[in-house]
């Protein structure tokens, strides 16, 4: 609690047109978890865009009358946002749709790029014109700028990969094509998938091809370039291979829906793992392991199978309220509307309570009172993950140090500051073993970064700009 992802993205194409908002509909339905803030579906009927874009949640922003308002097509692209680069407004709102003297164009795009800040100077040193403090409108500029120059929108694509740096997986909606791609170190997660009609799907996650009823086929691989058409499916790979692969390893932690399926390693399994080796590094005499919901509750089964300690059901989440639950100017406990403790299960019990970080600490030790209210004995808190101890850059919401409880505090001090009994962290060195050879990105624990680190590290840098 307290960690945001930045997107979800999911496109359609289908060999008929027929209703392809209903489906990019349940599509973010399944990505929800990835971004509360906005959503929008951009529907391709023969060549003409159709949109729907709003701050708010899938179900809130696409009524039936909005989802009965799109026309039959052949494409569609959706896309569902927390923003880690700019402020929550409806400019902000994905996919960003572009006419240019070549065609159209929607772009849904998941990730932070690295070096947003000088490619939006030169473009706008150019007379570029922008409307979103996002730098998803940055990609689209150069995709537009090298189409311009290309034959077609891949290879306008493929040139602008060249000039992009960081964390991009993306959905390109054309007049005639859908293309997917996915930056070269392939930061965020992107797979695509086909329906036993023949209908192409392209997503985040492999739990929104499933809702859908798309069969997996495989990951997008980084760098990768694949292109749907009537003609087909064609694969470009001139960017693949050319740098290590470095996929965020807190997607498994965290981000995921533990029922997906991120490079052919599932997400249930990785919590597990991470449990797993919580127990062998951080032991403890108790007699109960709960998980704090949703992400924690399946590091807290492989810490019970590991120690044998029994696993139970010790807190429960109130399903109606999002991440972005904004409460009313009470004091009554955010954390209390969120989460509430079964007494029956906790009093008088010594619990391991597994969660899957820290931040700043304050939801943890709003936890831990609220356990302490419900009769725990003792409160072991165990995280699977390491400390947070730099800010991400590739679109994790991790805030700049002086924010970050890790940075200015001992392991000790820490549990103390969150009333625990004890603290443990999962160790750096066990992030290896929870899905496999070391191709992740751990940079927020190690400040090992892939890439330079940006020159403007703002989060509100594009706002500020846009405000003068």
């Amino acid at each position: 609690m307290g960690i945001h992802e930045e997107c979800g993205v999911f496109g359609v194409m289908a060999k008929q047109p027929e209703d392809v908002a209903s489906l990019v509909y349940f599509g973010l339905y399944s990505l929800q978890h990835r971004g509360q803030e906005s959503c929008g579906i951009v529907v391709n009927d023969d060549g003409v865009f159709v949109s729907h874009k709003d701050i708010g949640l899938v179900g809130e922003v696409f009524t039936g009358d909005i989802l009965h308002s799109f026309p039959a097509g052949t494409m569609a692209v959706g896309h569902t946002r927390y923003g880690t680069t700019g402020g929550t407004n409806r400019n902000n709102c994905q996919p960003i749709e572009v006419n240019h003297q070549k065609g159209r164009m929607a772009l849904a795009h998941n990730g932070n790029l690295s070096n947003a800040a000088e490619l939006r100077s030169a473009l706008e040193m150019k007379g570029a014109i922008f409307h979103t403090s996002s730098d998803t409108e940055t990609i689209a500029y150069i995709i537009t700028q090298e189409r311009l120059s290309s034959p077609s929108i891949e290879e306008a694509l493929s040139r602008a990969m060249d000039r992009l740096d960081g964390a991009y997986s993306l959905v390109l909606m054309s007049p005639q094509k859908l293309i997917c791609a996915r930056d070269p170190h392939g930061f965020r997660p992107l797979c695509y998938g086909q329906t036993p009609e023949g209908t192409w799907i392209v997503a985040s996650e492999s739990c929104a091809l499933h809702a859908v009823g798309a069969e997996m086929v495989r990951d997008v691989e980084p760098g990768e370039i694949i292109i749907f058409s009537k003609g087909g499916v064609q694969y470009r790979k001139e960017h693949c291979g050319r740098i290590q692969p470095r996929h965020c390893i807190f997607e498994y932690i965290y981000f995921a829906r533990p029922d997906s399926v991120l490079d052919g390693i599932s997400v249930h399994a990785a919590r597990i793992r991470a449990g797993e080796c919580l127990a062998q590094s951080h032991p403890v005499e108790a007699d109960l392991v709960i998980g704090v919901p949703d992400s924690g509750l399946d590091a807290a089964l492989g810490y019970s199978r590991a120690s044998g300690i029994p696993y139970g059901i010790g807190l429960i989440k109130n399903k109606y309220i999002g991440r972005t639950f904004i409460a009313p100017d009470h004091r009554l406990d955010q954390v209390k509307i969120k989460l509430s403790a079964i007494g029956e299960v906790i009093r008088g019990k010594r619990v391991v309570l597994i969660d899957d970080s820290i931040v700043r600490g304050t939801t943890s030790g709003r936890i831990v009172s609220l356990l302490r209210e419900a009769g725990a004995k003792e409160i072991h808190m165990r995280i699977s993950s390491p400390p947070f101890l730099h800010p991400c850059y590739y679109g994790t919401d991790i805030d700049s140090q002086e924010h970050l409880i890790a940075c200015h505090h001992t392991v000790e001090e820490i549990a103390e500051i969150i009333g625990a009994d004890s603290l443990g962290y999962l160790p750096p060195e066990a992030l290896r073993t929870l899905a496999g050879p070391d191709v992740y990105c751990h940079a927020c624990f190690t400040g090992e970064y892939p890439t330079d680190i940006p020159s403007d590290t703002r989060k509100d840098r594009f706002e500020r700009r846009l405000s003068e």
